[in-house]
């Protein structure tokens, strides 16, 4: 990381534009439909869970986790999205967002993290391609992109099935907003 006063912050409601508007530079208007979009669509992601990164000060970017259930079994994950502003890619703000999300995941006993991404950037977090056919989302995805992390040991053995958002952490959203808030 090139910068000693890049800081992690948990996600505070007022977040929520510049992150959106980061969402949108980064993803562009093809990310409504995409299927780990629709996943977390009008679900809340996880407060604990959504953070933030700054740097002197300035926003750069985000990252969110949501509540899932994979074919029943609960305590999983969705990583996603994991943004950071383009002037600023490459700097190791999302390596250092992904990595404080992860271990605070860890700690809060959640099993699993399942994402859909590249090998090459999340490999390097210890995520592994889902056998084929384990994991189903709700719409079309890459097999090779379907990625998935075990927090506990045999987690992704016993996680087969269609990927759910957890309907205990449901709520209303705005439409259309990829950030938003419980």
């Amino acid at each position: 990381m090139h910068s000693s006063n890049f800081e992690i912050r948990n996600e505070v409601v007022g977040d929520e534009p510049a992150l959106s508007e980061l969402s949108a530079e980064a993803f562009g208007p093809g990310r409504f439909a995409r299927t780990a979009y629709r996943v977390r669509e009008g679900v809340p992601p996880v407060p604990s869970l959504s953070l933030t990164g700054w740097l002197d000060g300035r926003l750069v970017g985000g990252i969110r986790f949501t509540a899932l259930t994979i074919g029943g079994e609960e305590r999983a994950l969705l990583l996603g999205p994991l943004v950071v502003h383009p002037a600023y890619k490459g700097n190791g703000y999302g390596k250092a967002l992904a990595g404080e999300g992860i271990s605070r995941a860890r700690a809060q006993g959640f099993r699993l993290v399942v994402l859909v991404g590249d090998m090459p950037y999340y490999g390097r977090f210890g995520f592994v391609p889902v056998p084929r056919g384990q994991i189903a989302l709700p719409g079309p995805v890459d097999p090779a992109r379907l990625l998935a992390l075990e927090l506990v040991p045999g987690a992704l053995a016993n996680a087969a099935g269609l990927v759910q958002a957890k309907a205990a952490v449901w709520r209303a959203c705005l439409p259309r907003s990829d950030w938003c808030r419980p």
